[in-house]
């Protein structure tokens, strides 16, 4: 297989390279019925831009089979080069935090949808077998009980979310109009080991575990449901494997904690002083709550979540703990927010 994946030194994207060059997702990606090479040959495309982090993927250098390519999915030019070849496409590359597209839109816009046509144009143009782009539930709005089918009309509330919308609407539109083997996924809020921390999870894990304030957005009832980025990561996977072209696929955790109840969980889980959790004006349109149906995932790929959230936690905490020297470095990079939210 012959895989082009975009943003893959950032903190989903070069958790699934890792997974992949490792062979952990081996059965996921069989049987794998358009794969004709039977060799991985992994390329990272990367703009190593604010949160795109070159060490997560340090332990590949030199890996037969793997290779990385520094650079923007907006140039036309490069994106033509390291495109001609592949197989297929995991496109993770993206501008993804709410606050920094409240803040200035624009590169939300550039990026998440200028940059994901330049990827669609140029993988029809090489005759790619498979085009998968990673998107969000945020796609959606928010939603006060139950959870959204795929079939649920697109409702972004942010500007971020909104980029995303665009972009899982333009990916779909070459399946349709060009004929294009595109898959959408879609995912619940992700955690786990080297999140930049401008996230919630790290952001507090890193501040509680410095002694200082952690802000809390409102009264702390926004809800989300969270998934391990391992588990994501496998879903991604089968989806590229066994998903159906022109579909949209689900992946959630399947537990959901309002935001002040994790962050009294990650106190705890710190040592931290309770009284550490600041709250702050809630954030313009701040969406309350989000839930994925992953029916259709469980039916049709196989999909079940399987790390247990208190675990997956606990084990998380541990690693900020234990990786200062990835950490600590970053916090220069995090721009200070009002607050924050997953």
């Amino acid at each position: 297989m012959r895989l082009l994946v975009t943003g893959g030194a950032g903190f989903i994207g070069s958790e699934f390279v890792r997974q992949l060059m490792s062979g952990r997702l081996r059965t996921e990606l069989a049987p794998d019925c358009w794969n004709t090479d039977p060799e991985l040959q992994v390329t990272v495309l990367d703009s190593l831009s604010y949160s795109g982090v070159r060490e997560n993927l340090e332990d590949l250098e030199g890996t037969p089979g793997y290779r990385f390519v520094h650079g923007d999915i907006r140039d036309t030019a490069l994106v033509g080069e390291v495109m001609d070849g592949q197989e297929a496409v995991v496109h993770f590359a993206a501008e993804t935090h709410v606050d920094r597209s409240i803040k200035e839109a624009a590169p939300f816009v550039t990026t998440n949808v200028l940059g994901t046509h330049v990827l669609l144009e140029a993988a029809r143009a090489h005759r790619v077998r498979r085009f998968l782009h990673v998107s969000t539930d945020e796609v959606y709005g928010s939603i006060d009980e139950g959870s959204w089918g795929t079939d649920q009309p697109l409702s972004p509330n942010s500007p971020y979310a909104a980029s995303k919308a665009a972009s899982d609407l333009l990916a779909l539109s070459f399946h349709r109009t060009f004929g294009m083997d595109v898959v959408v996924t879609r995912c619940s809020n992700n955690y786990g080991p080297r999140q930049f921390p401008e996230k919630v999870i790290p952001l507090f894990v890193t501040r509680l575990l410095e002694g200082l304030p952690v802000p809390l957005y409102g009264d702390g009832s926004h809800v989300r449901d969270w998934l391990h980025v391992s588990d994501h990561c496998r879903g991604i996977a089968l989806a590229l494997s066994r998903g159906r072209a022109g579909e949209v696929y689900h992946f959630g955790g399947g537990r959901e904690l309002s935001n002040l109840e994790l962050a009294a969980e990650l106190v705890r889980l710190t040592g931290a002083r309770p009284d550490l959790i600041r709250r702050v004006s809630d954030r313009r349109g701040h969406d309350l709550r989000y839930s994925l149906d992953i029916g259709r995932s469980r039916r049709e790929l196989g999909y079940e979540p399987r790390v247990p959230f208190g675990r997956g936690l606990c084990d998380t905490v541990s690693w900020y703990r234990d990786s200062r020297s990835w950490w600590e470095p970053l916090t220069n990079r995090v721009e200070e927010c009002a607050g924050a939210v997953g």
